[in-house]
């Protein structure tokens, strides 16, 4: 199917299911496509599916989605309301015993997926996209960026996207010492406040 083809999220999903753009599609269960409203102000970036997302073919459905739904409902952000998605549409990982562990996507494969990115961003017309972590932020960006240096900003790319970066929520679920973790989400919740209130300013 051509890009001018694909007009609807409906199409996109057909479209996304026959994906053979990077080698990905061979070992995941399934594409797992973006999920939420067709003209969602805020759409949300991660970096890929996990085991969870790849068997129930929906993002940020397993730990690290539990974490961000708490995050946004903190936020004052509804979920329902919003559009969230990956970088990368495949899950990426290597097996170990019966185990999938996870493992990041490439330059490569990064970049084979942006041409979906591109289109749901087309389809969808955010006011603001938000890059969860450093993988969404270089398919984004096109380039590699440290989450500290432009955390807290809004950005604008070069063909006119506004974006915000901040940390993905698995980072959360890696941190050791209480007081440390809750700081820290404490600071992700702030970002995604400051993500609301932006795309009320925006017309």
């Amino acid at each position: 199917m051509e890009a001018a083809e694909i007009t609807s999220l409906r199409k996109l999903r057909e479209a996304e299911a026959q994906c053979t753009r990077c080698p990905l599609y061979r070992n995941a269960t399934q594409v797992v496509s973006g999920e939420g409203p067709a003209s969602a102000p805020l759409m949300l970036v991660g970096e890929q599916p996990g085991n969870d997302e790849d068997l129930a073919g929906k993002p940020f459905v397993g730990p690290a989605g539990r974490v961000f739904d708490r995050a946004l409902a903190d936020a004052g952000v509804d979920r329902n309301k919003v559009f969230v998605t990956n970088a990368v549409k495949h899950f990426k990982f290597e097996q170990r015993g019966k185990r999938r562990l996870h493992k990041k996507p490439n330059a490569y494969e990064i970049e084979r997926c942006r041409w979906w990115n591109d289109l749901e961003r087309a389809i969808v017309k955010p006011k603001l996209v938000v890059a969860l972590g450093a993988t969404a932020a270089r398919s984004l960006l096109d380039r590699n960026v440290s989450i500290t240096s432009v955390r807290g900003k809004i950005l604008e790319t070069a063909d006119g996207i506004r974006l915000a970066v901040t940390i993905h929520p698995s980072f959360l679920l890696r941190i050791i010492e209480r007081e440390d973790k809750e700081q820290e989400y404490g600071r992700f919740v702030g970002d995604l406040r400051m993500c609301n209130r932006a795309i009320e300013e925006f017309a």
